[in-house]
């Protein structure tokens, strides 16, 4: 019973870091990368769908992404789509190819996006804190109910420590990383 917890902990904090790593890719570095684009939704047959499903998204440079829609009729519907992104990022549209040229970042900003990233990470760490928080309250509850004894209880909120330093160590980790990525030029 023990080991199952053990195993959910490590199971829920590690889709904590994954999360966080996901979240990192939307942040722009001055790099071309098609997760900028993740998110964006386009207005096209009547409903609202995401880009990657009505165009096929390339880098043919690091700091270009060229966008081809299967359907030349919604290139304008793109184009407003990736204006009202919050990315500030201008499309330009050649007829059959939208071109998205990624400007490089001023120092202002790349300080705001490593603020940001040490915003998202901290969010983390709080979700890893909460994680060990129920693993523990499950442990007590055990313990009250008499499925174990205070020693094993006392022993298992130890490897639950464990477990969340590891987890908060490795979203430092991520987060130092993404940081580096941000202020390198």
């Amino acid at each position: 019973m023990i080991d199952e917890i053990l195993a959910e902990l490590r199971q829920k904090m590690n889709k904590s870091v994954e999360s966080l790593q996901k979240d990192f890719k939307r942040i722009r570095t001055g790099r071309a990368s098609s997760a900028l684009l993740e998110g964006i939704k386009v207005d096209c047959y009547e409903t609202q769908m995401p880009l990657d499903q009505v165009a096929s998204i390339s880098i043919p440079e690091s700091r270009l992404i060229t966008i081809q829609p299967w359907d030349k009729s919604i290139m304008p519907n793109i184009e407003k789509s990736i204006l009202k992104s919050e990315l500030g990022l201008t499309p330009l549209n050649d007829g059959k190819l939208i071109r998205i040229s990624i400007p490089p970042l001023t120092e202002e900003r790349r300080k705001e996006l490593a603020k940001l990233a040490r915003k998202m990470s901290e969010e983390s760490k709080i979700a890893v804190r909460n994680q060990r928080r129920e693993a523990n309250d499950l442990l007590k509850e055990m313990k009250n109910e008499k499925e174990i004894s205070e020693d094993e209880m006392y022993r298992t909120q130890e490897q639950v420590q464990k477990v969340t330093d590891e987890f908060i160590s490795a979203v430092d980790e991520v987060t130092a990383a993404k940081e580096k990525e941000i202020m390198e030029f």
